[in-house]
Parts: structure tokens; sequence; C-alpha cells
């Protein structure tokens, strides 16, 4: 919870826990350690109180300290658990509950003060604890995170998450999916399987149907939508809500579910059937209750009926004209042509190379990274009179169409052809496919990645920072210059490269044509380093990248996440509504654009375009030459040592201890996939 400016705070620690009052010392029991509740006070109406709390229980070891706001009201729980802090708590041993207020009125003003606390049932809780004024909690640190320890450096590397885009119609929310296994779409009650064509899921009722036929259905969502108004009007026009006569039946030959599309399994008793002459449905038991109250109404027919009275055209034949081979044919071709205008763009752009790659013009030496999209290789390329190194991306075609990352990797390709024309940019120097994968062969970046220089340095200093951050800036306003939004913007995707400078990595997360009122609504990006207006659920433009940019500086000056939360709700509570931490031994010009960069109202943040005091103006870079920055004439703090151009002593031995292969696909899918699904994908770039 952000608060206001004139409000203090106190630091606790946790001292002993005495269960003998009359002894003298301190005692820590054995695998023990404190829970921490913090409860706000609410008034309601009537003049009543109440205290709630709105975040997670924290638990900690002993001498580990914490910070909370003074704010009006505030209690504060202690409960000495056993079980040590990181594992699931035990047994309570005592507790005490104590205003805030209180706790800072004891300091009597000296800086420090040390209580002994009587617990329920018995013993004392022995705290310390300093009070910061608010003139004082403003020098400490210009924003506040309370109630969180602080944290040891990062541990693992954290992955980016993206979820799938919602389409809502009459109150289902349908998200794009490929089946693995035969499935019929529950409205015109073809098959939907495989990689060619593409279909749709209700994440409240499960019902599958076909990406062109999703707008058509007639069906209200009976989970989403069961009360809404937009259900109340369609029943008052149509009045369509003719309950369903379901009773359990054997099926004696194989049969699907007409409402999730798939089979019907098991020996007996597999499912129910709808009693209704008119109607015959057949669908799970677990289904039952989700299937929408049309009974003895054909969808398609009818939709095509409306349709009709809609255009004011005679009734056309209730039969598609389309085949099933048609429509693979027709959603096919919707990949060819993304391909084929995306190409002819680059071409325009950035002309295209004579020589035509594929994987046998290449050695794979070892493995340098690997997420969910595949494996990024080091590589020498074969027949070249010298030795010439490349990392090159990975991607299964199953897991790239499976996943609809389709448009995600014709925008990489993309950007990375564009990157050439930018120092701090990754390069691309061609793409090109295999039966099973599509590859990206990109420069190869000796200094390995952020995540691994801080996880050994623990944090950078200031020069270091500062410098590291000047290139990354220059590198995202080369972007937002383009229209293109980052939004994957973390110390695992910045590498170093041999002579020390920026190279920023991994564009599958970008976004084009962000400009104006067009802007982005993806739910995506690292939980730690997504922006409030994406939590929220707003529109938002580069806006996002000026936030990560902010957690990224924070991170690269102190050496932990400036946001926590016992899980991704709690931790996503904590960006829209606490400030971080910002401690006194940060100097003030980077104290200052910190707090800039992380304002949560991102027309008002640092960096974005038509603010009065442009980010390159901020007194944190008031050293940098910008002239000289982009011309790569400033020395950089730090230069990575690398025995040869095979090295890989810079990148994490997680991935280059493991076996080079390609990971196989799933052949059985891949196997439904059209030939010409990539049609168009390779390229290379003029200058290779």
């Amino acid at each position: 919870m952000s608060g206001p400016a004139n409000v203090g705070f106190i630091r606790v620690k946790l001292v002993a826990y005495k269960t003998d009052f009359n002894t003298k010392g301190s005692y820590q029991p054995d695998n023990s350690c404190v829970a921490i509740n913090v409860k706000e006070k609410v008034t309601s109406n009537n003049g009543e109180f109440k205290y709630i709390q709105r975040k997670k229980t924290i638990r900690q070891d002993w001498d580990s300290t914490f910070d909370a706001h003074l704010y009006d009201g505030r209690l504060i729980e202690f409960i000495v658990q056993k079980g040590k802090a990181d594992n699931d708590a035990g047994v309570d041993y005592a507790d005490i509950s104590v205003p805030a207020a209180r706790l800072a009125s004891q300091c009597n003003g000296t800086s420090v003060a040390r209580l002994d606390l009587p617990t329920t049932p018995g013993g004392k809780l022995v705290i310390q604890i300093r009070y910061f004024t608010p003139d004082e909690a403003s020098n400490a640190s210009s924003t506040r995170y309370e109630i969180i320890p602080q944290r040891p450096g990062f541990e693992k590397r954290r992955n980016a998450v993206k979820k799938a885009k919602v389409h809502e119609v009459q109150g289902h929310r349908f998200i794009a999916v490929f089946f693995r296994q035969p499935t019929f779409c529950s409205f015109c009650s073809e098959f939907i399987w495989g990689l060619n064509r593409q279909g749709y899921r209700c994440q409240g009722c499960g019902c599958s149907v076909h990406k062109k036929c999703h707008k058509n259905i007639l069906g209200t969502c009976p989970g989403n939508a069961r009360d809404t108004q937009e259900t109340k009007k369609i029943l008052q026009r149509f009045r369509i809500d003719v309950p369903h006569q379901f009773q359990t039946h054997n099926y004696m030959s194989p049969t699907f579910c007409d409402h999730c599309g798939s089979l019907l399994y098991g020996l007996f008793k597999q499912g129910v059937k709808c009693q209704s002459p008119a109607c015959n449905v057949n669908v799970h038991h677990k289904c039952q209750n989700k299937v929408a109250n049309l009974c003895g109404v054909n969808q398609k027919l009818l939709n095509e009926e409306l349709n009709n009275i809609k255009k004011n055209k005679p009734v056309k034949s209730p039969v598609s004209d389309l085949s099933s081979r048609s429509t693979e044919s027709e959603e096919s071709l919707d990949y060819v042509r993304m391909w084929t205008v995306q190409t002819d763009k680059l071409k325009n752009e950035m002309g295209n190379g004579e020589r035509k790659f594929q994987l046998s013009d290449f050695n794979l030496i070892a493995v340098l990274g690997k997420g969910s999209f595949g494996k990024v290789f080091l590589a020498e390329r074969k027949s070249s009179s010298i030795a010439e190194f490349y990392a090159i991306k990975a991607l299964r075609k199953d897991i790239v169409l499976e996943d609809n990352d389709v448009e995600c990797t014709m925008i990489e390709r993309r950007v990375l052809a564009l990157a050439c024309k930018n120092p701090f940019l990754t390069h691309l120097y061609c793409t090109f496919q295999s039966d099973s994968h599509l590859f990206f062969v990109m420069e190869y970046v000796y200094g390995g990645d952020l995540m691994f220089h801080i996880q050994k340095n623990q944090k950078f200093d200031i020069e270091r920072s500062r410098f590291y951050s000047a290139e990354i800036l220059c590198g995202l306003q080369f972007l937002h210059s383009k229209c293109i939004i980052y939004r994957d913007l973390k110390l695992d995707n910045v590498l170093i490269d041999k002579n020390g400078h920026i190279k920023i990595a991994d564009f599958g997360m970008c976004k084009e044509e962000v400009r104006g009122d067009s802007k982005a609504t993806t739910f995506c990006g690292t939980p730690d380093y997504i922006a409030p207006e994406i939590l929220k659920g707003y529109q938002y433009n580069e806006s996002v990248d000026w936030w990560s940019f902010g957690v990224l500086l924070y991170e690269m000056l102190l050496g932990q996440s400036p946001f926590h939360g016992e899980d991704e709700d709690a931790l996503f509570s904590s960006i829209c509504h606490d400030e971080p931490i910002i401690p006194r031994y940060i100097q003030a010009d980077a104290a200052s654009c910190i707090k800039g960069l992380l304002c949560k109202n991102p027309q008002n943040r640092l960096g974005m375009r038509g603010l009065e005091s442009p980010i390159r103006g901020h007194r944190f870079y008031a050293g940098i030459d910008w002239e000289k920055l982009q011309r790569l004439e400033l020395k950089p703090p730090f230069v990575p040592k690398f025995k040869n151009p095979q090295d890989t002593s810079n990148f994490d031995q997680e991935f280059t201890r493991e076996r080079v292969f390609l990971t196989p696909p799933d052949k059985t899918l891949l196997g439904t996939m059209k030939k010409d699904a990539f049609e168009g994908f390779s390229f290379t770039n003029p200058g290779y």
C-alpha cells in the first residue's frame, strides 16, 4: 500500500523469544521462526471498525529485519512458530498483536529501542526497533516497500509469461488452442485437430469450436454468463431457454462429446444423452452442467437464417459448401500470406542476401540457453576460411503453432533484422527452417547475460549500472522510434559483448505498430518486471518498457527485486499498490531516476516522450556523452574474460553442461501440419 509522503516508518529486528521471564539474555528456539501479519483498521459507515489483513503472512528467521509504515490504526501481529521461514511453518508457540504506533512511541526520541513483548500463552518476544520520522524516511529512501524482509540475490532465472488473448462471445471466454486428439466442433460438428486447424476453447464452460465458428455461437456460457445483461437480452429476444433432458447412456460405438468435442471414454455409462427426439445431444458427465439450454436447436442453421434475414437476402442452403479439405487450405493459406507479407517488408527495408543456409552448414557446439520455446546453441559455420561462431536459436514448429506464436515469431524475425541498425541490439544474420524447427542465426555475444554476472557479483557499482543502463536506454529508444515496444526487459535478456558493451536480445515479446491511440492489450512479460497498467488490464504503450527499465536499474544497484510476494498474486498486488525501498546509501540522483521510472502513472513516467524533462537529461546521466556512447567510444567499466571464441564460461553451467541435440517435436502432431505453414520464413541479411 503506498502511503502519503509525511508518514514515518519503523524498522523491526527479531532478536529472540524467552520462555522464562527470569532468564537473562536471549533465547532462540531451535528450528523456529516468526510469522508476521499486518492488519489495517477499517471503519464502517455506522462508526464500527475492524481489522483487515490485506497482505499474505510473511515468515522471517531470527536476526532478520522488516519495515512497516506507520499508517493510522495499523496493527502488527507476531506469531512464534515451529519451522524455518523458507519452509511451511508448524505449531504456534506464542503470539502478540501490537499497534505499530505504540511500537514507534517506545523509542522515546532515541534512535533504537529494545522491547520485551509479553506473548500469549507465555514467554516474551524480544525485538529491536528503530523509528524513522517522516523527514528521515524521505532521506533514507525516496520510496518505501513495507513488511518485506531484505532478500538474498537472484537464485534462479525467471521465465516470461504470456496470457492468451481472450475472445468474448455471448459470455464465452474463448482462447486459441490446438487439439492434440480428434475433437469435434460443438457448432458445426466437424473435426478440429492438428496444427492446420486452429480451434477455440471456452475458459468458462470448456466448449470447443473452430476459429471460424466462434463468432457464430448463439448459446450463452453457463459458466460465465448466466446472469449477465447480455444473456437476459438474448433470452428475451430469441426465447432460447429449453433445458436438455439428459439421462445416463451406454454407448456401443465410439462417440464424441457435443460440448467439449473429445471422445466419451469408458466401457459403459460413458456419458449422458438428451432424450428429446429433436436433440439427441451426447456429452460427458463432467460437461452436463455446462451445456447451454439449447435443446433441439441447431446453432449453425439458426445462425445462417439470422444472417440471411439481417442481410435481406434469399435463404441459402444450410449445407456448407466448404469441405473440410478446403477449410484446411484456407487456414493454412493465412500463415503463408502472413510470412509472405512480412518477408516482402524485410526485403524492401533491408534487401535480401543471395546465400541460403541450412542446419548442415553449422556445427552445434554447446547449449547457451533454453526455455519452453526451444534452445539457443553456440555454433560454428562450416566451410569458412576463418572460424566463425554464431548463436542459433531453434524453435520447434509444433510449439510455435500450438502456442499460437506464429505472429510473435514473425515479429521477432523482423525486429532482429532491423537490429543491425543499432549497436545495442543483437544482430540477425539469417533465418532458415527444417521439417521440424525454425532457426535464427544471430551474432554470438561472448560475455553472457547480466543475470549471470549479477549472481556472481551480487550487485553492480554505480558507474557500471549507469553505463549499462545508458546503453540499454539507447536500445529501447531505437525500438520505440520504430513504433516497437519490447515488453520483456530483464537481466536475462541483456548480454555483454566481448568489448563490454550491451546487447539486448530475445525479441519474442515485441509488439509492432504501437503509436498514438493504437496500443497493446496482451498480458505478457516476466512477473517481476510487469508494469501496473498491464496487471490492471489497461491498454498500454512504451510506458511498460520504462517501468521494466526502472526495475532493472534497481536490481543492478541493489542486487534484489523492488517488489516481492509469496506467489504471483501477492507479487502483482505489491507492484500495483506498494512502493519500493531505496536505501540511504543509494546516491540521490540514482534514487530520483528509479523513483521517476517506477512512477505508477504511465503518463508521468520518466522516459515517456512529451515530458518536460527527458530521461537523457536526468542528472543521473549528467556525465554521459550520448554521441560518443552511441558510437561505442566510451570505455566500458567491465570487459568479460574468455579464453577462446568457443569459451562458454560466461554462460550458466545449467545450460552449457547439457548434451547438444535438437529436442524432437511431437511427430504425430507435426504430421498434421501443412508443409507450407512456414513458407517464406527463410531470410538472409544482405550484409551477411
